[in-house]
């Protein structure tokens, strides 16, 4: 039971990753009593319209490039029959699939959260005050038994914002049919059939791949950009790459359009013709997918009743290092912040601030917090990019370009070794070490090509541990694997071995001992 006046030690708004880790986390090791609230489907953005989904559809397409173009070359017989008429996703069937797997996912999230004794609210909630939630309930909820769609008012003593993100639609009035002839990202696994020809308007990693999906299986699609190519944050020589494997690909881009400033309909045929600011048409789209970027989800919270601060321009909730609004005991992780927008992100954001607030060890009590750096993450591009720490460019500005190394590798992937073309046509993959400093530590990892996203979780440990290269060069490489290629870039064993490289004197410098150089 609650130890404070309050109805609740801790009331958590939001049903996806972050707020469902918390939420279990103070009921299931604190034994605190929660209550969560949603009134969406149950996993938030990433099991509903985002990581999960997106990956499915991700694979199907990566499916269809193997079967339509890869496996005649290694020599399995009739493959020289399949066409893109003789082979085609069942778009319907395969969104059926998707949706019921989707909705098991819904209903482990939800038994999930019953079984850890948390009591679920579905519907929407709203600010009273500091401590008070009011919840327009959706339908019957199992604690408020005959009260169908009632607003029910609950208090906690501790309450978590966690209701992440979701598509900014583009500002614009009823005359440029943007809003009714166009859809969002969360609208892409709303379609029934695939379309023939889509435009897809953005440059982040959403518009990139949802345009690589669709252009893989087999959609004429046109990829819309403000400015001169997409994933303009990203790592330079990353981008480049990925802008022309994208035209290779067959994917039509418009750069520096800045923006679109009309969408049509023909009423009679149901096609799209988008007319760009810079004046560009595009006509006989099928679908115009819209995904510029996402924004808070904060509408209807009623945040100024609780006095919370927001962003006055981009409306995220202002947090402190430890996830502290400017309201004592009200909290927000996750999309919301705007800070590392990911899922596994938030979900330890949400366990270390849960730690924080209910433990009574001292090594979490008050210092628990997540840290925001060397997150390594994936674009599930085609093909797809991992990266985890500082660009090149992030990193000269950090340590001057005097005190940085570069490590590259272009190679291709033994994948392709069995393709008949001359070997400068061969997709590639490019992987770059950024390194600080005397002791050359890895600041940045940066990859693209086949097996980046498997590749960039376990050197994500190592760069969370604070390798230098020497530490990658003393790791014996996987062969043969793309991953390797990490472990032995420049010149192999030249690095200077420091102390923190923990060489063992099997390897001719004891360990421990500083600046000793491998003679290796």
């Amino acid at each position: 039971m609650s130890s404070s006046s309050f109805e609740y030690d801790y009331i958590v708004i939001g049903g996806g990753s972050g707020s469902v880790s918390s939420a279990k986390r103070a009921a299931q090791l604190y034994n605190k009593k929660v209550a969560i609230i949603e009134g969406n489907r149950w996993g938030g953005t990433c099991v509903n319209v985002g990581c999960v989904p997106k990956k499915i559809m991700f694979q199907a397409a990566t499916i269809y490039e193997t079967l339509l173009h890869d496996s005649k070359y290694y020599a399995f017989d009739g493959m020289d029959h399949v066409t893109k008429e003789t082979v085609r996703l069942d778009w319907h069937k395969m969104k059926d699939k998707r949706d019921k797997y989707i909705t098991r996912l819904n209903n482990i999230y939800l038994n999930g959260l019953k079984n850890a004794g948390i009591d679920v609210f579905e519907g929407w909630a709203s600010f009273v005050d500091p401590h008070t939630v009011s919840i327009a309930l959706d339908h019957e909820n199992e604690q408020d038994k005959g009260t169908p769609n009632k607003t029910k008012t609950i208090t906690g003593d501790k309450i978590l914002i966690a209701t992440g993100g979701k598509p900014m639609v583009p500002a614009g009035d009823s005359s440029d049919g943007i809003l009714e002839n166009t859809i969002t990202s969360d609208g892409f696994f709303e379609l029934d059939q695939q379309p023939k020809k889509v435009v897809v308007v953005g440059a982040g990693y959403i518009s990139v791949e949802l345009a690589g999906v669709l252009n893989a299986l087999g959609s004429e699609t046109h990829l819309v950009l403000r400015k001169h190519k997409a994933l303009r944050s990203f790592d330079e020589e990353i981008s480049d790459f990925l802008d022309g494997e994208m035209v290779k690909q067959g994917i039509i881009i418009h750069r520096n359009t800045n923006g679109v400033a009309k969408v049509t309909k023909d009423e009679a045929t149901g096609l799209k013709t988008v007319l760009t600011v810079s004046g560009e048409t595009i006509e006989g789209a099928d679908v115009v997918l819209m995904a510029p970027g996402r924004v808070p989800n904060v509408d209807g919270l009623q945040l100024q009743a609780a006095g919370v601060a927001q962003d006055p321009k981009k409306q995220i909730i202002l947090v402190d290092e430890y996830q502290n609004t400017n309201v004592p005991n009200v909290f927000a992780v996750g999309d919301v912040c705007g800070n590392v927008e990911l899922t596994p992100m938030a979900i330890a954001a949400g366990r270390r601030l849960a730690d924080r607030i209910f433990s009574t060890d001292p090594q979490y009590q008050n210092v628990a917090k997540t840290s925001y750096e060397n997150v390594p993450t994936v674009v599930f591009s085609h093909p797809p990019i991992g990266t985890c720490g500082l660009t090149e460019e992030e990193a000269i500005a950090k340590y001057g370009s005097d005190n940085i190394k570069i490590y590259k590798s272009t190679f291709v992937n033994l994948y392709f070794s069995m393709f008949e073309m001359e070997p400068s046509e061969k997709p590639k993959t490019l992987a770059k070490l950024i390194c600080a400093g005397v002791e050359e530590k890895v600041v940045g990892l940066q990859m693209i090509g086949m097996a980046a996203d498997e590749v960039m979780q376990g050197f994500g440990v190592a760069m969370k541990m604070g390798a230098t290269k020497a530490d990658f060069d003393a790791t014996i490489a996987i062969h043969p694997t793309a991953a390797e290629e990490i472990v032995t870039m420049g010149t192999w064993g030249t690095s200077p071995l420091y102390s923190g490289a923990k060489v063992s004197p099997l390897m001719g410098a004891p360990a421990g001992e500083p600046t000793l150089k491998s003679k290796m």
